[in-house]
């Protein structure tokens, strides 16, 4: 099984699999750890009736490339700000991400604010210590033994994703699967895992690094959380109100770690108000 048909580009020597499409003001859509732009499917499609879209597969991740160096959230900024220079979107972009790829979009804001317009935060990695315990197993010596490519271990973890069974489907078994059966998957999984926690959890260090400079910007800025998430528990969305006191925040009930799947129409709704809001538009 392979993944399915996207873009291809090739960005400073490296492969990259990404869409880009529709005409309007900048989106851009970053995915979780291990996961691919496969997540932002219905946004992407939504979205790109009047806005210009760019999702991406991380480094390592779905169909692109590694990197040669460590990966970690700078390398992985530094990667997609590659991207988006390729494909012309140098301007600021409302940056979307769900969870690594919330903690992605602030990294790229703080490196270089004139890219950032504003920011959408679903599920996002950085807001507290607490992560599922499949994630800090992933910190130990033997990880490397559990991220073998298995048809029931990549169903156990969509179905920790997302609260209603009904969005475990096949084909988003089958993409799991092809992602993880790439030759350096595990390798960039570690790398990711280890560069941002241990096995008590995400690390303290750069989590307040990280907020306290995306605090500094004073961006626009939406949070939002499903209430039965099992890998960010709902409990973040609290931190994220008190070190984000500016922020727009939204908690959707009965739903888990992806709301932009779950409740997409609602969550496309709900980012579609925000953008509207004096100060959220690109480029003001």
């Amino acid at each position: 099984m392979s993944l399915a048909p996207a873009d291809e580009l090739s960005v400073a020597g490296r492969r990259v699999r990404c869409r880009v499409s529709g005409d309007g003001p900048p989106v851009v859509l970053l995915h979780g750890i291990g996961r691919t732009l496969d997540d932002f499917a219905d946004q992407h499609e939504g979205l790109a009736r009047d806005h210009r879209v760019v999702s991406v597969d991380l480094p390592g991740h779905g169909g692109s490339a590694p990197l040669d160096v460590p990966h970690s959230l700078p390398a992985l900024a530094s990667a997609v700000a590659e991207v988006l220079d390729a494909v012309g979107m140098t301007g600021p972009a409302h940056l979307v991400g769900n969870s690594l790829g919330g903690a992605l979009a602030m990294r790229l804001a703080v490196d270089d604010p004139s890219r950032a317009a504003s920011l959408v935060l679903v599920n996002s990695a950085g807001f507290g210590k607490e992560v599922t315990f499949a994630l800090r197993l992933l910190a130990l010596p033997f990880a490397r033994l559990l991220l073998r490519p298995h048809p029931a271990i990549a169903r156990r973890t969509e179905r920790a994703i997302f609260h209603d069974p009904a969005y475990v489907t096949e084909a988003r078994i089958a993409t799991a699967l092809a992602a993880a059966r790439q030759p350096h998957a595990a390798r960039v999984m570690l790398e990711l895992v280890r560069s941002l926690g241990t096995w008590r959890g995400v690390r303290p260090q750069w989590r307040a690094e990280l907020l306290d400079a995306v605090g500094a910007l004073g961006l626009p800025t939406l949070v939002v959380w499903g209430d039965r998430d099992l890998i960010l528990p709902i409990r973040h969305l609290a931190n994220a109100r008190v070190r984000f006191p500016h922020a727009r925040t939204h908690l959707f009930p009965d739903c888990g770690h992806m709301p932009q799947i779950e409740r997409a129409a609602e969550f496309e709704a709900l980012v579609r108000r925000f953008w509207s809001e004096p100060g959220a538009a690109a480029g003001a």
